[in-house]
């Protein structure tokens, strides 16, 4: 019997249910035996390289090293920003103890009752804690900053409702702490990384994003200022896809970390803190993918170029596989990643229809028709288009056609987003285009954390962040009428 692949829902139909099938069926991920935690399979995990490569690089080149501090955390460093662990509370995991015994009563492996840790420690959630707490015997003075360090880490938050990517329990990320000895430093720093993000995702992911400050009741729990990238999915929910805060000398003063000026008189230390995470798989996912699978950039797609014979007997077979072979290594030289699919027990309808959910950018297939006139058909997983071109030529036609794979990914995200940012001057707008359409609502907001919780908890649409070319405009808030200086970006989110 055939092998078939089971088929995706269709988006239109059960939105979540289809982001769900694509990721399993896709083997991005799927759910572990542990509650809330999951598993990244390898195609999934050789996506998230190509991010971790690509933003690495782009952190080095602005002057930053990795480093790598623990994964546990002594619950008392938590207490020392009353902010922060304000809003980290409800989230951690505790570990009490360090030992198990098997149980005299014959009920398994029990916790150790005698082997009680002195102190609780907390597991990772963000380390700003443990990072600053170090950093105060790294630093003395103005010679010792700026400290530039990132680090490639796990974390645990203890989420109750999880979603594959979007909200698990533990996740992976990057996490920058920098420490400067001036205020405009720090800034300069916050507003730097947030744009290395911007341009990752729209350069990289092919996810055009909003830069903004987020609303004082959406801020990082301990920070001054935070600034963030938000995308929108094609639901009309928008996604946080990175952040990069301001910190002050919040956590200087906290963990007292000072140092000496240029003047001999002792100064705190200003910080930022920088991440983003696992969740950009999310996003990846939704802001592209159709209900045939996955449609990747090429820049982060772990296979560019499949190419599938297609033949009857093993003689054909052999003489087809051996030119797709010559045809491979010509696009190796050229920087592309390929795979032959030679399988002998599954169709080529099967081939075709795997590598379309998986998203692979350009599939090539070669029959015996093909190899006797020198063509090849060419399919794009963008626009689902084929054609039969010549393999003369064929290495520098498949290599600009990923570059244009990968501008017109982003055009149409762009666009679809654009077209889903809404004026609004009223509060029955805002409610109509809320329900009925979705994505960024422009609107005017009194500023007050009032207000933006009442309309988040009428709606459940949320201050998405206050746009960086916001331009100064008079009008009255749409909820409580009262009046406001310029336009802010309000959308249902995930």
């Amino acid at each position: 019997m055939a092998k078939e692949l089971k088929e995706v829902t269709k988006a239109e139909d059960n939105y979540s249910q289809w982001y769900n099938d694509l990721v399993v069926k896709a083997g991005l991920a799927e759910n572990s035996a542990v509650r809330g935690c999951m598993v990244i399979k390898p195609y999934g995990y050789a996506i998230w390289e190509k991010m971790h490569d690509a933003l690495d690089k782009m952190f080095k080149d602005t002057g930053h090293q990795n480093a790598y501090f623990p994964l546990f955390i002594p619950k008392s460093f938590f207490s020392r920003e009353a902010d922060h662990v304000e809003g980290f509370a409800k989230e951690c995991a505790v570990v009490t103890h360090y030992r198990l015994k098997n149980d005299p009563e014959g009920n398994g492996v029990v916790v150790d009752p005698d082997a009680r840790l002195e102190e609780e420690l907390i597991v990772r959630p963000t380390s700003e804690t443990i990072i600053w707490n170090t950093y105060k015997g790294w630093i003395q003075s103005y010679r010792d900053l700026p400290i530039l360090c990132n680090q490639w880490a796990n974390v645990v938050r203890w989420e109750m409702r999880t979603r594959l990517f979007l909200r698990t329990a533990e996740f992976l990320w990057q996490e920058g702490h920098t420490a400067h000895a001036t205020r405009e430093e720090a800034i300069e720093e916050a507003d730097r990384m947030i744009h290395v993000y911007k341009e990752f995702a729209e350069q990289w992911m092919g996810v055009p994003v909003i830069v903004g400050h987020k609303s004082p009741n959406e801020r990082f729990a301990g920070a001054i200022d935070t600034l963030t990238i938000e995308a929108l999915m094609q639901d009309g929910k928008a996604l946080q896809s990175g952040t990069s805060h301001f910190l002050g000398q919040n956590f200087a003063k906290a963990f007292d970390v000072q140092y000496i000026n240029k003047e001999g008189k002792l100064e705190y230390v200003w910080a930022t803190s920088w991440g983003v995470s696992t969740r950009l798989m999310g996003a990846l996912i939704m802001a592209h993918s159709d209900n045939n699978g996955l449609v990747l950039p090429p820049k982060l797609a772990p296979i560019q170029v499949v190419l599938v014979p297609i033949y009857k007997g093993e003689e054909q077979m052999r003489q087809i596989v051996e030119r797709l072979r010559t045809i491979a290594d010509e696009l190796r030289a050229r920087g592309l990643s390929v795979k032959i699919d030679d399988r002998d027990n599954v169709r080529s309808g099967f081939k075709f229809a795997e590598y379309e959910l998986k998203g692979v950018p350009v599939r090539l297939a070669l029959g015996p028709r093909d190899l006797a006139n020198g063509t090849i058909e060419l399919a794009r997983r963008d626009t689902l288009e084929k054609e039969i071109v010549p393999q003369e030529g064929l290495t520098d036609r498949v290599a600009a056609l990923m570059e244009e794979i990968q501008q017109n990914i982003f055009r149409k995200a762009l666009a679809y987003r654009d077209s889903m940012i809404t004026r609004v001057d009223t509060w029955e707008e805002f409610l109509e285009v809320l329900e009925k359409k979705g994505g960024f609502i422009s609107a005017h907001w009194d500023g007050t954390v009032e207000t933006e919780v009442a309309i988040k908890e009428a709606t459940k649409a949320t201050i998405r962040c206050i746009p960086l070319d916001a331009v100064e405009e008079e009008g009255t808030c749409v909820f409580s009428g009262k009046p406001s200086h310029r336009r802010v970006l309000f959308a249902r989110s995930y």
